[in-house]
């Protein structure tokens, strides 16, 4: 067994989800090849004094569920999954990945029933401890463009860092955001105003998401204008999109392109709350420096930010509801075009780098 496992297996239950005694801890997973990590987190989870349960899903199995099903079968499907989850105080989520298009060939029906079904589930998951993570696999190396080795390697590295130390240096931009009102972000094909004026801010370091590595907030719901080009590709509904380009007026997304244009247009005409935004996030990990083709990482990329369509995120709410919440990423280091922004018309960061003496501790 890889040491550097079962370090993570003990900071997803002691840090992450802080177990306690007595507590029930549902250990959720969508393929069979995760088992290792699971069966260390069972171990762990009663060490700590309390009782794990497991939930598997099979991407396979979905798929074909979803092929022919109805949004009926799919709200029962998943109300037994919502009875189990209402009785947890913590859950810990680990998505495998045997096939990153599993579901591309899924209808927009079976899909829509889906995303209705799994939006159901929130209800049940308020007020629980969570952490979500990947499982290191070779499918997700691929992915990456990288050996299993070489994964693993980065893999714990930005895994088991330390995310004390994080949550310290992220307490100047935390602060600093809460005292901005506008922001403007500017690059290559890239010109967007907003406002975040009394949105809360959150630091995450290795409490929600593993890896972790954001400070976020959202904006005004009706306060974006201008243009953003995402130059990161976004795997969303197992269609990988690239270079998609939103157009914003008075908080609404107007136009947008990418290579699937209208796949993508087909996600933000969801609900009403689609075309609006729930979240704004710098990424902050310093062991994140190159795109892994997995948004759940490269959105906490050093020197990049995201801008995510659709529903709020918890402690940040700016009122967007959404069955969708697709965060987009912007890499502004040079080697992916540079960029700057501004709050309130004074230079916050360029080219990736933070300019503020106060925020000095998130430079590399």
């Amino acid at each position: 067994m890889d040491p550097r496992m079962k370090e993570l297996a003990r900071r997803l239950v002691r840090y992450c989800v802080k177990t306690q005694p007595g507590e029930k801890v549902l250990i959720e997973t969508a393929e069979g090849e995760t088992t290792p990590l699971v069966e260390l987190l069972v171990d762990e989870i009663y060490a700590a004094g309390a009782k794990p349960f497991v939930q598997y899903e099979i991407a396979s199995v979905n798929r074909r569920l979803l092929r022919q099903c109805s949004q009926e079968q799919m709200m029962l499907q998943y109300q037994g999954y919502g009875e189990l989850l209402k009785n947890m105080d913590a859950t810990i989520g680990i998505r495998g990945l045997i096939n990153a298009a599993e579901m591309s060939d899924v209808p927009k029906e079976g899909m829509d029933c889906y995303s209705k079904a799994k939006a159901m589930l929130r209800q049940y998951r308020r007020d629980k401890k969570w952490v979500l993570l990947r499982y290191p696999n070779n499918a997700i190396a691929q992915l990456a463009n990288m050996s299993l080795e070489a994964y693993e390697d980065f893999y714990y590295s930005v895994c088991n860092l330390d995310y004390a130390q994080m949550k310290e240096d992220a307490l100047p931009l935390q602060q600093l955001m809460e005292r901005t009102d506008r922001v403007h972000i500017e690059g290559p094909g890239t010109d967007l105003t907003f406002s975040i004026k009394d949105i809360p801010v959150v630091r995450c370091c290795g409490e929600m998401n593993i890896p972790d590595g954001e400070v976020f907030t959202a904006p005004v719901r009706d306060s974006v204008n201008g243009v953003i080009t995402f130059n990161l590709p976004s795997v969303y509904r197992d269609i990988c999109f690239e270079n998609i380009r939103l157009v914003f007026k008075d908080g609404k997304i107007v136009e947008a392109t990418s290579n699937h244009t209208e796949e993508l247009n087909w996600i933000l005409d969801t609900d009403e709350g689609s075309r609006y935004t729930g979240e704004f996030s710098f990424g902050i990990n310093p062991n994140v420096r190159k795109c892994t083709n997995d948004g759940s990482i490269d959105e906490k990329m050093w020197g990049s930010i995201h801008l995510t369509p659709g529903n709020f995120c918890e402690g940040a709410s700016n009122g967007n509801i959404s069955e969708i919440h697709w965060d987009l990423v912007l890499a502004q280091t040079p080697e992916y075009g540079g960029g700057k922004i501004y709050f309130d018309e004074v230079l916050i960061r360029e080219n990736g780098r933070f300019v503020p003496e106060e925020l000095q501790g998130l430079n590399i």
